[in-house]
């Protein structure tokens, strides 16, 4: 399987962000903006502000797809926070492989913000605001045999694991 990125349905975009074709044909997949740039820039569907000591949680309209030996780590970008003290609310982001095309939400990620600085942080349309980097990861050899069946927080409710 070759990993990639990929748009939620028109569908889940509309229950997700808003009912608006044209947003939705616009907006881009994340992309590396150099030769050897480990992260793919999120780029914002919508132009957003972060008030001093606000949270946001930002839709993405974008899912994972990936090796089962693979997860994407989400990360701020670097200059974020040495130049707006903005930071990830969870600090870093997991996605696994098995959040793709679940139940609950198509896989549809999110990134949640917080200001911790003292000025307004405003992201344009377009303008990447967080950025993905695609890993592999090991086991110790451990057999798991449940499945993921739902979205978000999911492996901790008991009838989303089979």
């Amino acid at each position: 399987m070759e990993r990639c990125f990929e748009k939620i349905s028109f569908k889940q975009f509309k229950k997700d962000v808003k009912d608006d074709k044209k947003l939705y044909e616009e907006y881009k997949l994340p992309i590396r903006k150099t030769k050897h740039s480990a992260g793919y820039d999120f780029l914002a569907i919508e132009e957003f502000e972060i008030n001093p000591g606000e949270i946001k949680k930002i839709p993405t309209g974008y899912k994972a797809k990936l090796p089962g030996d693979e997860m994407l780590v989400i990360v701020v970008r670097s200059s974020m926070g040495f130049k707006y003290n903005v930071r990830a609310t969870n600090q870093v982001g997991i996605i696994d492989s098995d959040f793709y095309n679940n139940k609950d939400n198509e896989g549809h990620f999110y990134v949640s913000l917080q200001n911790e600085g003292d000025k307004v942080f405003k992201v344009k349309k377009g303008e990447a605001y967080a950025q993905g980097i695609f890993l592999k990861y090991l086991t110790c050899g451990d057999e798991v045999d449940t499945e993921r069946q739902g979205g978000l927080g999911s492996t901790n409710r008991k009838e989303d694991v089979k």
